[in-house]
């Protein structure tokens, strides 16, 4: 089985990526299941119901999130109705739409995936640790299990991938916005990448305009971050995994350019 990690997507350039670039990558690497984060795809911060929708008519199965995903607030409604879209699960729990998404194939192949955030210079939510500690608890059988853990420190992140070694199929970083060199395949069997990088403006700071963040810097004053316009570049991850034993085969990141 091969599965795609699409990495965060920016405003409408990245959405432009996606509908160039996945069709074309999902039938020449013979992919069969593709995640991405989409908390950024409407106007830079953010997901709307009908950018979710542009995306899962590209051929993405399932939307993950992380700090912007309450930006927009009709995503309010729509995460409680649609299943494909998650949130962080280690947000409160009463608050809309769910932590993780479970499929089967037809043969009874049990796939899952969670969204998972980090606490280091991020909005405070419940542990990370013990959150994917309660959720596995629930997955006993399941084939197949891809967290997102969407957060700022790159330490935070090793340590939840080296924590759940062994225990999920793949841990992919996400909302740094820079492709990370650092993919393999840990000791116990796990496929990690500190971050799987960002589909959206490629001359740009982390996908915004160039000047207004060096006005930001250069002033400290506050400016109206703008996402940026193309060319794009369109990051993700691919990974193997051999239906058999449930083994990661390989883990091979993916960098396209307009």
């Amino acid at each position: 089985m091969r599965i795609l990690m699409v990495a965060d997507i920016v405003g409408d350039v990245g959405l432009r990526a996606v509908k160039t670039c996945l069709s074309g990558i999902k039938e020449e690497l013979k992919v069969d299941f593709v995640v991405a984060n989409a908390e950024n795809v409407s106007d830079g911060k953010g997901v709307t119901k009908s950018a979710a929708k542009a995306l899962f008519s590209c051929g993405i199965d399932v939307l993950t999130t992380g700090n912007h995903v309450w930006d927009k607030k009709e995503i309010l409604n729509y995460i409680s109705n649609e299943d494909r879209i998650i949130r962080p699960a280690n947000y409160p729990p009463t608050v809309p739409g769910k932590g993780y998404y479970l499929c089967s194939s037809d043969n009874g192949f049990k796939l899952a995936v969670i969204n998972l955030m980090g606490r280091v210079f991020m909005p405070y939510v419940d542990c990370p640790f013990r959150k994917a500690d309660e959720i596995l608890e629930k997955m006993d059988g399941c084939d197949v299990i891809i967290i997102d853990f969407h957060a700022e420190a790159t330490s935070e992140k090793m340590a939840l991938g080296w924590y759940l070694d062994g225990r999920v199929t793949a841990l992919f970083g996400t909302h740094t916005h820079i492709q990370t060199a650092d993919e393999r395949i840990l000791t116990r069997g796990t496929a990690y990448i500190t971050d799987v990088g960002m589909t959206g403006p490629r001359d740009s700071v982390i996908g915004f305009q160039i000047d207004t963040i060096l006005k930001k810097f250069i002033t400290t004053l506050p400016q109206k971050f703008k996402v940026a316009a193309a060319p794009y570049q369109f990051n993700a991850v691919l990974i193997e995994v051999d239906e058999n034993s449930g083994k990661v085969l390989e883990i091979t990141r993916i960098f396209d350019l307009e």
